[in-house]
C-alpha cells in the first residue's frame, strides 16, 4: 500500500512536533499564528477557508504544526476537489488535494525548514486514492524536502514593491511614467471618479461587469456566492475591499482587492466594454496603489499572467511591477502520459471562445457555479 493511500490517524508526529488536523475557524491559533507569521497571507486565514468552505461546499482542511508545549510552528491550508467529470484534462483538472483550489499561493508557512517538510509529509499522507497534492508556495522553498514532491514552473505573478508614500510612486521609467500617468489625468478630466462599495447592492452591480469581462476572456466566471461569502466574512475584518469606478453616476467598472500583512492582491476585475476609451482600469489601479502604500502596505501583487498573454502582461508591468516566478509542487510526480488537454484546447479555442461570448451573461454565471464544484 502507497504512502498517500494507507490509513492514518488525525495527528502524526514528526520528531518533537506534531501535525494535527484542526478546525481553523474554531481554533484561535491558527489565525493568531498567521498574522504573526512574515509569510502569512489573506489565503491562509480561516476566513478565507470559510469563503472558499461557500464556494465548494465542503469542508477545509487545516494541518497545524505543534511543539511539546501545544505552540503552533506551522500551518498548512488544504481543501480536496472532486475534479471534472470523465477525467477531463487529468493533470489541471483532476482530483486534487491542494492549497488551495482557485487561490494563487498558499503553501506551508512554518517557523523552520524542518516543520516545513513535516507539513508537506503530513499533506502528504492525506492525499486522496487517484488525486494529485498540489502545494502553491509563494517561493521556492519546498525543494527536496519530502520524496516525490516535485516543483514544476508555473506563471509569474507581477509585485510592485510600495513605497512609504503615494507621491513617491514611479512606474517604470520616466516614459512608461508619462504615460500612465496621463491616462490617470485622461480619466479624471472626463469625469470619471473612484469610491468604494459600501453595499452589497454595490457588489451585485458590479458581478455584472465582472460576468461581462469573464464571458469576454471566455473564462467560467466565478459563481455570485464566492463574492457574497467574501463581502460577509473578508470586509467586515479590513481584508476585502471593491473600488467601483464612476462617471455621472453610471458605473464603468470596478477592482476587488484582498489585503493582510503586507500585501495587497488585485484580485479581480470587471469593466464595461464601451467604457474603456475612459480609461476607468488605470484611474482604479492608481487608486488601489495609492490606497495601498497610504495604509503601509508594502507589496502590490496585480495577479498572474498565462503564457503568451503580451496584452495582460503589459497592462501588468507598466505600473513598474516586476514579474516574479511561481512555482507548483506535485505529489505524485507527473508523468508524460499525463494529459493536461493542451492539444484539444489548442484546437478547439478559438471555436469555443467565439461560442462562448454569445451564451446569455445567466447561463454563464450558471456555468461557474457549476463548473467550480470541481475545479
Amino acid at each position: 500500500m502507497s504512502l498517500a493511500h494507507r490509513p492514518l490517524d488525525s495527528s502524526r508526529h514528526h520528531g518533537r512536533l506534531q501535525v494535527r488536523e484542526v478546525d481553523p475557524s474554531a481554533d484561535a491559533r491558527w489565525d493568531a499564528y498567521v498574522s504573526a507569521h512574515a509569510e502569512g497571507l489573506v489565503y491562509h486565514t480561516s476566513a478565507w477557508l470559510r469563503v472558499l468552505q461557500r464556494e465548494y461546499g465542503r469542508p477545509a482542511i487545516g494541518l497545524a504544526l505543534e511543539d511539546e508545549g501545544g505552540s503552533l510552528q506551522g500551518v498548512l491550508p488544504l481543501m480536496a476537489t472532486k475534479g471534472l467529470p470523465l477525467g477531463l484534462w487529468s493533470t489541471v483538472g483532476g482530483p486534487r488535494l491542494s492549497s488551495l483550489p482557485r487561490t494563487p499561493v498558499a503553501g506551508p508557512i512554518a517557523d523552520a525548514r524542518e516543520g516545513l517538510a513535516a507539513l508537506v509529509q503530513g499533506a502528504v499522507e492525506r492525499v486522496p486514492p487517484r488525486a494529485r497534492l498540489q502545494l502553491k508556495p509563494p517561493a521556492p522553498r519546498l525543494d527536496g524536502l519530502v520524496e516525490g514532491v516535485i516543483a514544476q514552473p508555473w506563471r509569474v505573478t507581477c509585485v510592485l514593491d510600495l513605497p512609504d508614500a503615494p507621491e513617491q510612486v514611479r512606474f517604470g521609467r520616466r516614459r512608461s511614467n508619462s504615460r500612465v500617468r496621463a491616462s490617470i489625468n485622461y480619466a479624471v478630466r472626463h469625469g470619471v471618479v473612484v469610491r468604494r462599495a459600501d453595499t452589497i447592492a454595490d457588489v451585485r452591480a458590479w458581478y455584472r461587469l465582472y460576468l461581462q469581462t469573464m464571458r469576454q476572456h471566455a473564462v467560467p466566471a466565478r459563481p455570485w456566492r464566492f463574492f457574497e461569502a467574501m463581502w460577509n466574512e473578508l470586509r467586515p475584518a479590513g481584508m476585502m475591499r471593491l473600488l467601483l469606478a464612476e462617471r455621472q453616476q453610471e458605473l464603468l467598472g470596478g477592482s476587488l482587492l484582498l489585503m493582510f500583512g503586507p500585501t495587497v492582491f488585485y484580485a479581480f476585475s470587471g469593466v464595461a466594454s464601451r467604457a474603456l476609451y475612459l480609461r476607468p482600469n488605470d484611474l482604479l489601479q492608481w487608486q488601489a496603489i495609492s490606497d495601498a502604500c497610504t495604509d503601509g502596505y508594502r507589496r502590490y501583487d496585480l495577479g498572474e499572467v498565462a503564457d503568451g498573454d503580451e496584452g495582460l502582461m503589459h497592462f501588468k508591468t507598466k505600473w513598474g511591477a516586476e514579474p516574479r516566478p511561481l512555482q507548483r509542487y506535485s505529489y505524485p510526480t507527473p508523468s508524460q502520459s499525463d494529459d493536461d488537454g493542451s492539444a484539444r484546447r489548442g484546437l478547439l479555442a478559438g471555436v469555443m471562445e467565439r461560442a462562448w461570448r454569445a451564451v446569455p451573461l445567466k447561463a454563464t454565471a450558471a456555468a461557474g457555479r457549476v463548473v467550480y464544484r470541481y475545479l
